[in-house]
């Protein structure tokens, strides 16, 4: 009986790699960093961190549900010994009586909070699809000009502005002013899709470079036009970016101070200027801050850890292909 001789296996030359080629036992930058990150005493640090950066405002939480004397004569910790806790704060400042009624400007922050988010979104995902699939001169150098201007602080834009809403040409009508229309509230709309434009369209732009080709070449062999592509194609994929930079407006736009001191007039005023105004009338009244700012931070935090998983996807929308 005869056996046949097993081949032996074929020897393969590997070539030495970058991971190969180091020294044992040394890391690549990457993986050192990594390691870094995730080991215990950078654990430890982040925790320590998180919870010096929490206890300021938990201690405000706090605040907001003590008696008026105890908050004016001792300080928060003291609820572990004498806990005693009310509601009459968020009554008095949630019932629209005396000076410290925040409900009208509560109100004002969402009639302003959502046109400026929802404006900026509309015109700046059209025309990060002009500028990433439709050809037309000089693109690129409008592009470029776009890019531009997010160098351009706020700050100086403020004052020319306010000049073209008061005194608009072509004698058209004023946006600002006590005759202005809806009270003075498309200047703020205005102003707040003006200043997001840019940054928007840059990001949308980018996302939206990152959509294969060969897709919109076969929409466009099948008959489509930029209509279809757009409603059907663009958006459908464009929805986790699309929900990362709202989030980012809807801060934006519901803390913002500086627009709403320059441009809202007392019958439009958001609930951050009445905040700062009872700060100045009010200063000793600390228990009503606290209320007060608790009431302005409970909308736009259940907005985030309601969108939290569309603003992780969009974030990270853009940093893997396939």
């Amino acid at each position: 009986m005869t056996t046949t001789p097993t081949p032996e296996p074929a020897m393969v030359e590997q070539t030495p790699g970058p991971e190969t080629g180091r020294k044992k036992g040394s890391k690549s930058a990457a993986s050192a960093a990594r390691d870094g990150l995730s080991g215990r005493t950078a654990s430890a640090i982040s925790l320590v961190i998180a919870l010096l950066w929490t206890l300021p405002t938990f201690g405000l939480f706090v605040s907001s549900f003590r008696p008026e004397t105890d908050a004016k004569t001792t300080g928060w910790w003291n609820v572990v010994t004498d806990p005693s806790f009310t509601l009459d704060n968020y009554r008095e400042v949630l019932s629209g009586e005396g000076n410290a009624g925040l409900m009208t400007f509560l109100v004002n922050t969402i009639v302003i909070t959502i046109p400026g988010v929802l404006i900026p979104i509309t015109l700046a995902t059209l025309a990060a699809y002009a500028f990433a699939w439709m050809k037309f001169k000089g693109r690129d150098a409008l592009f470029v000009a776009m890019f531009a201007l997010q160098i351009v602080p706020i700050q100086v834009t403020l004052i020319p502005l306010l000049s073209l809403y008061t005194s608009p040409p072509f004698n058209l009508r004023p946006l600002a002013g006590r005759d202005a229309p809806a009270g003075g509230l498309y200047e703020l709309w205005l102003s707040h899709a003006i200043f997001a434009m840019p940054l928007a369209i840059f990001l949308l732009h980018n996302f939206m470079r990152e959509i294969p080709g060969e897709l919109i070449e076969s929409a466009r062999v099948d008959g489509a036009g930029h209509v279809e592509i757009f409603t059907r194609i663009m958006l459908p994929l464009m929805a986790p970016a699309i929900a990362a930079f709202g989030i980012f407006q809807f801060l934006w736009v519901w803390n913002d101070l500086l627009v709403a001191l320059v441009f809202s007039g007392p019958d439009v005023a958001p609930l951050t200027v009445k905040l700062v105004n009872l700060v100045g009338q009010r200063g000793e009244d600390w228990h009503l801050l606290s209320a007060g700012a608790f009431v302005s931070l409970v909308i736009p935090l259940a907005v985030f850890l309601g969108l939290q998983r569309y603003f992780v996807r969009g974030l990270l929308a853009g940093s893997v292909k396939g």
